[in-house]
């Protein structure tokens, strides 16, 4: 076997530093998107809108696959990952989502209008899937990587160890980045451990700069000099 100890240093970076695996930025995800858009067959949209929902949700691409019109709330714009432990509709069992946590994931604005686009095309059926291939079928990890080309598409654009899981590890990244607390971002990745979650926040410096000036405005109130009482004026 060819390789093995790129591979396991590979896995043992993701052990220990997740986060590394992400992409940079919204930009970068937006030229991932199209290109693998171009290098398909059919050139299928599909593929972009499934790349960039995982990413902004920091879904796995099974349950990017497993999402139906029943599990989006576009009031509220919060996505339902369900806990599939019963075969869906037709008999099927989404493998991405069976034995995972059921967790809510909120929706971001710049992927809403997509979200609200598939809803709308597939219709009233709240167990109708949002997310299939040109033929209607489900999309997997392995059949996103081959009709896209993803290893190849992936080396051009200069992240030739990117995997399909690795829009997780993005979206966990951007979650943690924004600021959002680890005890909520633990509910939106579904992890059973803290630790897990905590992997991804590795504040820069900007972020501890900041910390420093949170805790220096209260203690500056602290340091203020007290006004004096106004002297008592004794009139005869």
């Amino acid at each position: 076997m060819t390789g093995w100890q790129k591979l396991y240093k590979q896995a043992e970076d993701e052990l220990l530093d997740p986060r590394a695996l992400a992409l940079p930025d919204w930009e970068t995800l937006i030229a991932l998107a199209d290109a693998l858009v171009a290098a398909s067959h059919d050139q299928y949209r599909g593929w972009a809108d499934v790349v960039m929902f995982a990413a902004c949700t920091a879904a796995r691409i099974g349950e990017v696959s497993g999402c139906r019109v029943g599990d989006i709330d576009t009031t509220q714009w919060i996505w339902t990952v369900r806990r599939q432990t019963t075969p869906a509709p037709g008999g099927l069992t989404d493998k991405g989502t069976k034995g995972k946590r059921a967790r809510k994931v909120p929706i971001v604005e710049e992927i809403r209008p997509l979200v609200a686009q598939r809803v709308l095309s597939a219709g009233p059926n709240p167990d109708a899937r949002l997310f299939t291939g040109p033929r209607g079928g489900r999309i997997s990890t392995a059949v996103l990587r081959d009709a896209t080309h993803w290893d190849d598409v992936v080396t051009k654009l200069g992240y030739e160890h990117l995997r399909r899981h690795d829009l997780r590890h993005t979206g966990l990244t951007w979650f943690a980045d924004a600021g959002v607390q680890v005890h909520v971002l633990r509910r939106i990745a579904g992890h059973g451990s803290l630790t897990t979650t905590q992997r991804y926040l590795h504040p820069d410096v900007h972020k501890i700069t900041a910390a420093g000036a949170a805790l220096s405005a209260p203690l500056s109130v602290l340091r203020a000099p007290r006004s004096l009482p106004s002297p008592i004026v004794v009139t005869r």
